[in-house]
């Protein structure tokens, strides 16, 4: 079965859909093939940017998808610039960045490209994202601010259905099933114009994992374009495989987007209150979750969620987030505790 549909010569593609993969054979596969059975009269190409695979992901590509572009790393670059390699070598009028565990509902391309096309006045687009029972992951959001953050530390959140003013990391009282502008979309599934995301530079490298979507989305609107959602177009993301493997690993690094994106948009300042905010946040969860294993009995999930917590906070407490976002010093973890499987 061919993975892209070629253009007449001279023609440029309409799609480019670039996929970062690292270690995904359990995943890819269907991936892959949820693109090239559903998707029909539509010019694109597939681009896999492989981070290091050494499970056979590579091989199995080169072997059933012939016609996808492969390019190879050869190392774990991280997110932001594994993805940036295959939008280097994108010809596409539009870039899908896509994460190798979804499955692309069918004609969800097709139907997603003309809903960008009516609405030139966007530089992103977002879509829905489902769970694989079907229930949404929420997938579009606000900004991240200060006071945002603050209101999701304290559990405030419903305070978003009395006023925008109260609005924290989610839209509260949107289901995600109107159409609507966004702050930002997920980076599992997002897709840009092709040359605005060039002119941006692609990702900012400086992320490794998580917020560098945030980034990219917050520069499209400096850039001044709008990012539109529709719920006309839907995909199932199974979550992330390597971060369900080594969760503190992950929170880690997804703490170190937020200093380095607080720092990047708000300053010093925002980057200390940024850990004070964190700090709380981080308490009052450790407390809740304490709280419920002293009458749960015996459970090994809430003991990873607790003992994830517990080294987060500890390596917040010990970090000066400006030091560690200039110069990259930051506290020790002991290596046994990063690579601990869920």
């Amino acid at each position: 079965m061919p993975s892209a549909v070629p253009s007449e010569p001279g023609k440029r593609l309409k799609l480019s859909i670039v996929i970062i993969c690292w270690n995904d054979l359990k995943v890819l596969p269907d991936c892959l093939r949820s693109i090239t059975s559903g998707t029909n009269n539509l010019e694109y190409e597939i681009i896999i940017s492989d981070n290091g695979s050494t499970d056979g992901s590579v091989e199995f590509v080169h072997k059933n998808y012939p016609a996808a572009r492969v390019v190879e790393n050869n190392a774990n670059l991280g997110y932001a610039r594994g993805n940036n390699a295959g939008i280097r070598v994108a010809t596409g009028e539009y870039v899908l960045i896509l994460n190798p565990d979804t499955i692309v509902h069918e004609s969800s391309l097709e139907k997603w490209l003309r809903f960008a096309d009516q609405h030139p006045e966007a530089g992103a687009f977002g879509c829905m994202v489902q769970n694989p029972d079907g229930s949404d992951q929420g997938p579009a959001r606000p900004f991240p601010s200060l006071w945002g953050d603050f209101l999701a530390a304290v559990y405030l959140r419903p305070l978003g259905h009395i006023s925008s003013l109260f609005d924290s990391d989610a839209y509260a009282g949107w289901t995600g099933k109107k159409e609507r502008e966004i702050g930002w979309q997920s980076g599992c599934c997002v897709m840009l114009r092709g040359d605005l995301l060039k002119q941006l530079g692609g990702f900012d490298e400086q992320f490794f994992y998580h917020y560098e979507e945030v980034d990219l989305c917050r520069r499209v609107w400096d850039a001044g374009f709008r990012i539109r959602y529709t719920p006309e177009v839907s995909i199932t993301h199974l979550g992330g495989q390597s971060v369900g493997r080594f969760p503190i690993r992950f929170a880690l690094e997804t703490h170190r987007g937020r200093y380095r994106y607080f720092y990047k948009h708000f300053g010093e300042s925002g980057a200390r209150q940024a850990r004070r905010i964190q700090l709380l946040h981080l308490g009052l969860r450790k407390f809740g979750y304490a709280l419920r294993r002293l009458f749960a009995g015996n459970s090994k999930p809430l003991d990873a969620r607790l003992e994830m917590y517990r080294v987060v906070l500890d390596w917040t407490k010990r970090i000066d987030p400006v030091r560690f976002v200039e110069t990259g010093k930051e506290p020790e973890v002991p290596a046994a505790v990063l690579t601990q499987r869920a």
